[in-house]
């Protein structure tokens, strides 16, 4: 029997209303409706808890706030060289390719099939020709566009995943330098102890020479010396250990070469830290997870549909030709045009069982999504409080470390003159290192600290980014 003939313009005018009829998709949850359901305990305050903190809108630059040129270099480097980002921006790629390829089948599928061989035709048929075939499925129940969708909205969390992992970057070369300025300074510390300590032992010794002192004393002297320049090199390790990390961080050999910069520098004011409301909406590692509980969602609704009849318009046109042999009662080309209907009936359980998996996997991605959440607002007030900590602590140990060098220096002259014995500057030397050693210590961590803070915000290291739009279909 001939097949039908209908024109494609009258298969498009009968298609058209056919696929606007399809159901609309349901949307995800809101940010609202999804922060209620993965966080019920929570409760959002009006404020941060710490309390202190800069009122204002939370701003991008962080990164020009420590006004430090080789930093500013480090992290330029690290962002082009780093093999973790490398790898992120990978699976952006991946991403774009995997939406496209989900929405692929919105789209008529159109192929074409040629043979050919001349008298054999390469199979001994005799039959040479060629045709074009269509399909198109109509998505009339939203199966195609809620894969479509659960594509894009995976990509679009793969996108800001690949952008927090750029802000983690800058972040950890940021907090990576201040660790290596405070090895180095830490080092210098205990170069100047061991100094001051060889002062000591050639003082001592002098004091036995004249018969002012006596042996026991010149050898506390120098085994106190020999402890100096133990920690030196200890010291000296760390330093070199810290630049290896630095180095490996932003891409380079790890030869302990980058030179480390001689103070810390100058501490910024203080930082806006915008409403505690506002933190899910800015932080890109929550978006991420919000984007992967839409996907989740959207694929539940695919399973779901799935499970409905498929409906489907093809066409197609074909020539074909014989030298072997007439080809009777037959109009050359062929046009023909109809439709297929797939009604799974029984399939074993495997279409309920795909929604039932959908299913816990978009349960898995609230969670995810509340602990996620959860992290951040205990990100900022731990940042919060430790910043405000340090800044006290800082200003203690400033004032300590001006008393404790004060009392070495008079402790030193009573030894010279004797008025006093060796172990009271021994004691005091020691008091003086671990105040310096401290005041390091706390001005490393809060520059660390205040790095941490707008991390936690979700503040760009740079100038504001815009998203990526959605891959092109």
């Amino acid at each position: 029997m001939r097949a039908a003939r209908l024109p494609l313009r009258r298969l498009a005018a009968l298609a058209v209303p056919l696929a606007l009829a399809g159901c609309a998709l349901n949307p995800p949850p809101d940010a609202k409706a999804l922060a209620a359901d993965a966080m019920p305990a929570l409760k959002i305050p009006e404020s941060w808890a710490t309390k202190g903190s800069a009122p204002g809108a939370v701003g991008s630059g962080w990164l020009a706030s420590f006004a430090d040129p080789k930093l500013d270099a480090l992290v330029a480097e690290a962002l082009a060289n780093n093999p973790d980002l490398r790898a992120a921006a990978a699976r952006v790629e991946r991403a774009t390719a995997l939406a496209v390829q989900a929405g692929s089948t919105l789209y008529p599928q159109v192929n074409l099939i040629a043979k050919g061989g001349g008298k054999l035709s390469g199979d001994s048929s005799g039959i040479e020709g060629g045709g074009i075939y269509a399909n198109w499925e109509l998505d009339l129940w939203g199966r195609v566009r809620s894969q479509a969708a659960a594509g894009s909205a995976q990509f679009e969390a793969t996108d800001r995943d690949a952008e927090y992992a750029r802000q983690s970057i800058a972040a950890l070369v940021a907090k990576s330098w201040f660790l290596a300025t405070e090895a180095r300074r830490q080092r210098e510390i205990a170069i100047d102890m061991a100094a001051a300590g060889e002062k000591i032992a050639t003082l001592a010794g002098e004091r036995v020479r004249i018969g002012r002192g006596d042996d026991y004393e010149a050898r506390q002297a120098d085994a106190s010396l020999q402890g100096y320049r133990d920690t030196v090199l200890a010291l000296t390790l760390a330093e070199q250990q810290a630049v290896r990390a630095l180095e490996t961080l932003v891409g380079r050999y790890p030869a302990a070469t980058l030179a480390t910069a001689a103070e810390f520098p100058a501490f910024p004011g203080p930082v806006p830290t915008g409403l505690p409301s506002e933190l899910l909406e800015r932080r890109l590692d929550v978006a991420a997870a919000e984007r992967r509980v839409a996907a989740a969602f959207h694929l539940v609704g695919e399973a779901e549909a799935a499970r409905l009849p498929r409906i489907s318009l093809t066409a197609s046109g074909s020539s074909i030709s014989s030298e072997l042999f007439l080809l009777k009662d037959r109009d050359n080309p062929v046009w023909s045009a109809g439709g297929g209907l797939v009604l799974p009936l029984f399939v074993g359980g495997a279409l309920k069982a795909q929604r039932e998996v959908r299913t816990a996997e978009q349960k898995a991605a609230v969670a995810d999504y509340g602990r996620i959440g959860a992290r951040a607002f205990s990100e900022v007030e731990n940042a919060l409080s430790a910043g405000f900590t340090l800044e006290a602590r800082v200003k203690a140990l400033e004032a300590a470390a001006a008393q404790n060098e004060k009392l070495l220096e008079m402790a030193q002259v009573r030894y010279r003159v004797g008025s006093a014995d060796l172990r009271a500057v021994q004691q005091q030397a020691l008091a003086t290192a671990a105040t310096r050693s401290a005041l390091v210590r706390a001005r490393s961590e809060r520059l660390v600290q205040r790095v941490n803070l707008h991390l936690a915000l979700g503040g760009a290291f740079g100038p504001a980014v815009v998203a990526s739009a959605a891959p092109a279909k």
